[in-house]
């Protein structure tokens, strides 16, 4: 009897080895982190797709399991993140908190604003609340992962008791602490959106696609995060493998820009694209922007006599968004442009370009007259990457 006892404990009811402990542990969080990106973050906060009522409560069940996360409290939560991003009012931006606050301490930071009742009847809206959310997912929250411990120990004995910690911690550590923290820190971006939000990787496999949290930011509502040939959005495999057989549908992705090769006449179509696919028509002039840099460095450094570490600065600055940068960023930027005629014209001419997509009080016909001038005076500028720049404008369609 001792001995069945204590096999038991060892083995529990799987007697299962070392390496199929490892291998269930990787398949539940996967499918933990799938749950979260497909239910609560493209479907429920965005509203990117509509998910069957199956399909729904079966998330919702696994969440409450695995997690014990309260659906209204992190839809609310994000969509405070996306709205008041990067400013002292955002739940987890190490922009204004610190990296290593919102890295170590994220889940924290999520519980803290869980509290806040006005953020959630503000940014709650339109999540469940039927009998299930009320009287068990939201009223005993802390029931379901309650169950998930005394499974994992049926199942595998003590060792039950780490995979129950490897699942509780892996929210916590991807969603909060890597996407939150890192995804606003460190990475690459192929736009330049109103933030600081970064891809981490180009292929999103271990967090669900949202490795691509700059692609998100920037199309916020898409149901697909990825925007580049190579990369790779895992989350939105699974989200067509579910449209496939009726249990999602797609609202919403990012639009795709279209190009009428030769195109030279600037008409409201092409207005109409150039506004449309902002993100992409500023992605492309950052682009032209460091093609120009290139050519004039040498210029600089050797004519000029600038410092490699006021180079290194002003380059950073050339690529933030002109309306946010601090005083004296503009005077450092002042001094480069008394050497570089092209890098001042070029930067000016940003700034012309992207008020175009600001001025809601224009007419069609002004908006029209100004990207035709815009062009025109782009293409006599002499900067070869600008008027290549201009000339691929003139195509979009």
């Amino acid at each position: 009897m001792i001995d069945a006892v204590l096999d038991f404990f060892s083995n529990g009811l799987t007697n299962a080895s070392g390496w199929e402990v490892f291998i269930f542990t990787a398949v539940m969080t996967h499918i933990t982190i799938a749950a979260v990106t497909i239910f609560l973050h493209r479907s429920q906060a965005h509203r990117g797709l509509d998910l069957h009522p199956v399909m729904m409560h079966f998330f919702r069940f696994w969440l409450w399991m695995t997690t014990g996360m309260v659906t209204k409290e992190w839809v609310a939560i994000h969509r405070k993140h996306h709205a008041k991003c990067e400013t002292e009012e955002d739940p987890h931006s190490p922009v204004t908190r610190g990296i290593k606050k919102v890295f170590f301490e994220g889940a924290e930071l999520y519980r803290e604003e869980a509290k806040n009742k006005e953020t959630l009847e503000k940014y709650g809206h339109g999540t469940p609340d039927d009998w299930m959310e009320r009287n068990v997912y939201t009223k005993h929250s802390a029931l379901g992962v309650t169950l998930m411990l005394i499974l994992n120990v049926m199942m595998f004995g003590v060792i039950g008791i780490t995979v129950w910690a490897v699942q509780m911690i892996w929210i916590p550590l991807t969603a909060a602490g890597i996407i939150n923290g890192i995804g606003h820190y460190w990475g690459y971006r192929n736009y330049e959106c109103n933030d600081a939000a970064t891809n981490i990787f180009p292929i999103g496999i271990i967090i669900g696609g949202e490795e691509l949290h700059n692609n998100h930011h920037t199309y916020g509502t898409s149901a697909k995060l990825s925007s580049k040939w190579y990369e790779f959005d895992i989350g939105w495999m699974y989200i067509r493998i579910l449209e496939s057989v009726g249990l999602a549908k797609v609202k919403k992705v990012a639009p795709e820009p279209k190009f009428e090769q030769g195109k030279l006449h600037l008409d409201f179509n092409t207005l109409q694209s150039v506004i449309a696919n902002r993100y992409d028509v500023t992605a492309k002039y950052a682009k032209s922007l460091k093609k120009t840099w290139r050519e004039e460095r040498e210029h600089l450094e050797e004519k000029a006599k600038l410092e490699s570490g006021f180079l290194r600065s002003t380059k950073k600055l050339l690529h933030r968004e002109p309306a946010k940068l601090e005083e004296p960023h503009k005077a450092q930027l002042t001094e480069l442009f008394a050497h570089s005629k092209a890098l001042k014209t070029m930067h000016e001419m940003r700034v012309e370009l992207g008020a175009l997509w600001e001025r809601s009080h224009a007419s069609r016909d002004q908006l029209l007259h100004q990207l035709q001038d815009w062009c025109a005076r782009a293409e006599a500028s002499g900067i070869s990457a600008l008027r290549e720049f201009s000339l691929r404008l003139r195509s979009y369609a």
